[in-house]
């Protein structure tokens, strides 16, 4: 390569270089890089200051006592703040409750994994492609081939009212994929794995869960629906650009508090919320043992930190799906995990 080819191609890379840098989302830079807080308060206080509403973390660390922590609203037109013991909408985090209820089921032999689609619901063999190829474990790990009906042009602007309109979105449609050829997160799959549980055992699908997850695991701030609790304790939702609340909204998720989340988080990665390692074993074969969740409104994380031995769960009401807010908000996250490091190191060290 002669000396003016190098040139033009190094004069390129930094004309693209400044020309990239009026793009960089500057407020994830400044949440990234700014010194980190000590305390787990402080963060959600620089959170609020970055445009959330409201945030709340629960912190469950073996040994300890757990924590809670809350900044900004829980209602931002009555000026209430953020309470960290209130309920709030899970979203997505409601699928691990329901593979849970499939792996109790499985190992039960009220269903069988191998078994498909047609298998359990042979009227939509006409109507969902490759219903007889498509097997409960495919549907449990995302790898069905069944359009997310999510998205659906417009979901967010019309969105339906209960399973049965939402399923219909997607009937009669090609399938994105052969059955286990390839995966893509699709809530059309936990729609119909929620449909067989009720078709199994004759009760809804919550009513299973109830019974057979919270009732054992003494979980009584997790609920089915808004229908279920009082508003008033239902942390308020927002979408950026929107002025209305969205915690009437009636998204058919479930709502828990940030409490009764981190001990089921707890129970399924201790083991405790199998009957034995039987049951557990069916539960690793087919899915996580964390998740996030995003509605309008509302991003939930939950995970288990094996390495501190920690639970952490964040909730943040403040929501936008075009743009950089899920990303600052694990960056937030990321940071409360750090700080927790942190101060393990230091007690280790002390």
């Amino acid at each position: 390569m002669n000396k003016p080819t190098k040139r033009i191609i190094r004069i390129s890379l930094l004309i693209g270089t400044i020309a990239s840098m009026f793009f960089v989302p500057w407020i994830l830079v400044k949440a990234w890089i700014s010194p980190l807080p000590d305390t787990i308060q402080g963060q959600l206080d620089e959170a609020i200051n970055l445009g959330f509403d409201g945030m709340i973390v629960y912190v469950d660390r073996s040994g300890e006592p757990p924590a809670f922590y809350g900044a900004g609203w829980k209602n931002r037109e009555n000026k209430i703040p953020a309470d960290p013991h209130s309920l709030f909408k899970i979203a997505s985090v409601g699928k691990l409750y329901t593979a849970v209820a499939i792996s109790k089921l499985a190992f039960d032999k009220s269903l069988s994994l191998d078994d498909t689609l047609a298998d359990y619901f042979p009227e939509l063999i006409d109507r969902i492609e490759y219903a007889d190829k498509i097997t409960i474990r495919m549907l449990v790990r995302h790898r069905s081939g069944i359009p997310d009906y999510i998205r659906t042009h417009n979901y967010w602007v019309h969105p339906k009212d209960n399973d049965k309109e939402r399923l219909e979105l997607v009937l009669d449609q090609k399938a994105n994929f052969k059955p286990g050829t390839d995966y893509e997160y699709s809530n059309t799959n936990y729609l119909l794995l929620a449909k067989l549980i009720e078709r199994v055992t004759g009760q809804s699908k919550f009513q299973f869960i109830k019974e057979q997850i919270l009732d054992p695991l003494n979980l009584k701030s997790t609920f089915g629906s808004i229908h279920d609790v009082d508003l008033n304790d239902v942390m308020s939702g927002y979408y950026i650009g929107y002025e209305n609340d969205l915690k009437t909204d009636d998204n058919g998720v479930m709502l828990a508090t940030a409490e009764d989340l981190g001990k089921f988080i707890r129970a399924l990665n201790d083991g405790t919320v199998f009957k034995d390692k039987k049951e557990q074993d069916i539960y690793t074969s087919i899915y996580k043992y964390e998740h996030t969740g995003l509605i309008p409104g509302y991003q939930t994380i939950a995970k288990y930190h094996k390495d501190i031995n920690a639970v952490v769960i964040q909730f943040t009401n403040t929501v936008v799906f075009d743009g950089y807010n899920w990303n600052l908000s694990e960056i937030i996250y990321n940071r409360i995990v750090k700080i927790l490091k942190n101060k393990t190191t230091h007690n280790n060290g002390s």
